[in-house]
């Protein structure tokens, strides 16, 4: 019978902390796609109401309505400023998270090297337990034909 690894709780724990930290990541990477497309969506229309006021200087409009668009687009690009503040966070705790997630797989690589390397010793052990096993009753049956013959 095979001893059992040793380090297996802490194989356990780390393989649950290495799936913890996928699933942040996983969290994380949606956010950051999240705040990415927020900022898209943002400067598309920022642009759109860029290109309406183009058109409305063109066909002539007012002084008021002339600092009304200028005062929106203003505050557009005040939250385009604070959405790719945004982003640049999300895309740090990200790169963060993923930092994390290898730490943690690399400790669940390394643990899990070593129980390999157990299992491979315990093989062998009882691999030899086997064969002597073996050799013993060879021998036994092969005294047995000797002490027969005579």
């Amino acid at each position: 019978m095979s001893k059992p690894f040793p380090l297996q709780t802490l194989l356990d724990l780390s393989q649950k902390r290495m799936d913890d930290a996928t699933r942040r990541l996983g969290e994380l990477l949606a956010s950051e796609q999240e705040a990415t497309t927020r900022l898209d969506l943002l400067q598309q229309y920022r642009d759109e109401y860029q290109n309406r006021f183009m058109d409305a200087t063109k066909n002539g409009i007012n002084r008021k309505e002339i600092d009304n668009y200028r005062i929106f687009l203003g505050r557009l690009d005040d939250a385009i400023g604070q959405a790719r503040q945004i982003v640049e966070q999300t895309k740090w705790r990200t790169s963060q998270g993923q930092q994390d997630w290898l730490d943690k797989r690399g400790r669940v690589k390394a643990f899990d090297t070593l129980s390999q390397r157990h299992q491979t010793r315990q093989n062998h052990i009882e691999n030899r337990k086997e064969q002597k096993l073996l050799d013993e009753h060879v021998t036994r049956q092969f005294q047995s034909t000797q002490s027969h013959d005579d």
